[in-house]
C-alpha cells in the first residue's frame, strides 16, 4: 500500500492550491481590488505552473520520481509560507501566487504518474482514479478550511497558510519513503537505435490527444473555476461572504471527489458524462447570475464539481493509455498543461461580463460544453475514451 503516501503527499500540495481562493475577497476588502485584478492574481498561478509542467515531467522520466517530486512538495511550504509574509503587497501575493503555480507544474505531474507506477499491480485506471481522489480532495478541502479560518479566526491572511504548511511537511515526511518507479537505465527497445528519441505517444495517435485529451483537460479547471472564482465577484453573496466562498469551493470541489470512483463504472463513457454535468452546471451559474437566486448557485456548484471531477479521472487514464513507453511523464505534463488552460477561465468571464453583461460568458461556456458532448460520442463508439 506504499501508493497512499504518495496519494496523501499529492491531497497536501492540492490543498495548497486552493487555500487563497476564498481569501480573495479579504484581499478585495484590503486593497481595493477589482474583479480582473483579483481574478488575474488567481491566474497568475497558471503562469508558474504550465512551464513548469513541461519541464518537470520530461525530467522525472529521465531523473526518476523521487528527484523531481520530493523538491517539488517542500516547495508547496515554501510557496505557503511567502503568502504568510506577503501582508497586504499586491506584489508579494502574485510572486507567491506564481511560485505556487511552479510548485503545483512539479508535483501534480510527476507525483501523478508516481502513483500511477505504483498502482500498476491493481488493474487499468486504479492510477488515474488515485491521483484524481488526491487531488479533487486535496483542491476541496483546502478552501474548505481556509475559508472558515478567514471568516472567524484571527490573522485571515496568516493563520490558514500556515496550517497548509504543516501538512505539506506531513505529506513530505511521508513520501520519503516511497521507492523509485522509473528504470534510470532502461535497455533500447529492441531494433530502436540507442539514440533515438521515443514519441511521445504510440504512432496514430496524435488526432486523439488534440481533439479529445485536449478538450475534456480544459474543462479539468474551466469548470469549477468559473463557479468559485468568477461568479462570486459577479453577484453579491450573502454575508460572511469569505466563509460562503471557502464553502463554495469545498462543496464543488468536494463534488469532483466524490464522482471519482465512479469511472470504474462508468467506463469509457465517464468523460461524456463529465461533460454533460459541467453542461447543466454552466446553465444553472448562468441563472443564478441572472436572477441571483440562491437555489440555481446550489445547483452550480456540485454539478461544475462533479463535471470536472470526471473529466480529470477519464483524463489520467486516457493519458496512461495514450502515452508511448518510458514517456509517461511527459503526456501527463501535457494533459496537465492542457487542463490548466481551464484557469483562465475566471478572467475571460470576469472581462466579458464587464464588457457584456454576466451571463452572455456563462452562457457560452454551457453552449461550448454541449457541443463538446456531442463530439466526445463518435470517440466512445471508436474505443477512444
Amino acid at each position: 500500500m506504499t501508493w497512499r503516501r504518495g496519494v496523501f503527499a499529492l491531497f497536501a500540495v492540492a490543498a495548497g492550491t486552493n487555500v487563497p481562493t476564498p481569501l480573495l475577497l479579504v484581499y478585495q476588502e484590503r486593497l481595493d481590488l477589482g474583479p480582473q485584478v483579483l481574478t488575474a492574481l488567481f491566474g497568475s498561478y497558471a503562469a508558474g505552473l504550465v512551464p513548469a509542467l513541461f519541464v518537470a515531467g520530461p525530467l522525472s522520466d529521465r531523473l526518476g520520481r523521487r528527484r523531481v517530486a520530493l523538491p517539488g512538495i517542500l516547495l508547496s511550504a515554501v510557496a505557503s509560507l511567502a503568502f504568510a509574509a506577503s501582508g497586504d503587497s499586491l506584489a508579494l501575493l502574485f510572486g507567491a501566487r506564481f511560485l505556487q503555480g511552479v510548485v503545483s507544474g512539479v508535483v501534480f505531474s510527476v507525483a501523478s504518474a508516481w502513483i500511477g507506477e505504483l498502482s500498476l499491480a491493481s488493474g487499468d485506471g486504479a492510477g488515474g482514479r488515485r491521483a484524481a481522489f488526491a487531488m479533487t480532495a486535496g483542491f476541496a478541502l483546502g478552501p474548505l478550511a481556509s475559508g472558515l479560518l478567514g471568516q472567524y479566526a484571527p490573522a485571515p491572511t496568516v493563520l490558514p497558510y500556515l496550517v497548509h504548511t504543516v501538512l505539506a511537511v506531513a505529506g513530505l515526511l511521508l513520501a520519503l519513503g516511497l521507492p523509485e518507479t522509473v528504470d534510470l537505465h532502461p535497455a533500447p527497445p529492441p531494433g530502436l537505435p540507442v539514440a533515438s528519441p521515443v514519441p511521445l505517444v504510440r504512432p496514430g495517435d496524435g488526432l486523439t490527444v488534440l481533439t479529445v485529451l485536449a478538450p475534456v483537460a480544459v474543462c479539468v479547471y474551466a469548470m469549477p473555476t468559473a463557479v468559485i472564482s468568477a461568479v462570486p465577484l459577479l453577484v453579491d453573496l450573502p454575508a460572511a461572504g469569505v466563509a460562503v466562498t471557502g464553502v463554495l469551493a469545498g462543496v464543488t470541489l468536494g463534488a469532483g471527489t466524490v464522482v471519482a470512483g465512479l469511472q470504474r463504472r462508468l467506463g469509457p463513457w465517464t468523460a461524456v458524462v463529465g461533460v454533460v454535468l459541467g453542461t447543466a452546471g454552466f446553465a444553472a451559474a448562468t441563472a443564478f447570475t441572472a436572477t441571483a437566486a440562491l437555489p440555481w448557485l446550489v445547483a452550480a456548484a456540485p454539478l461544475l464539481g462533479a463535471g470536472s471531477g470526471l473529466c480529470l479521472a477519464a483524463g489520467l487514464t486516457l493519458t496512461a493509455q495514450l502515452a508511448a513507453p518510458v514517456r509517461l511523464g511527459a503526456l501527463t505534463s501535457l494533459f496537465l498543461a492542457f487542463a490548466y488552460v481551464g484557469f483562465a477561465a475566471p478572467f475571460v468571464i470576469a472581462t466579458a461580463a464587464e464588457a457584456t453583461r454576466p451571463t452572455l460568458p456563462l452562457t457560452v461556456a454551457a453552449v461550448l460544453s454541449a457541443l463538446l458532448a456531442l463530439r466526445l460520442l463518435p470517440a466512445v463508439r471508436r474505443g477512444r475514451l
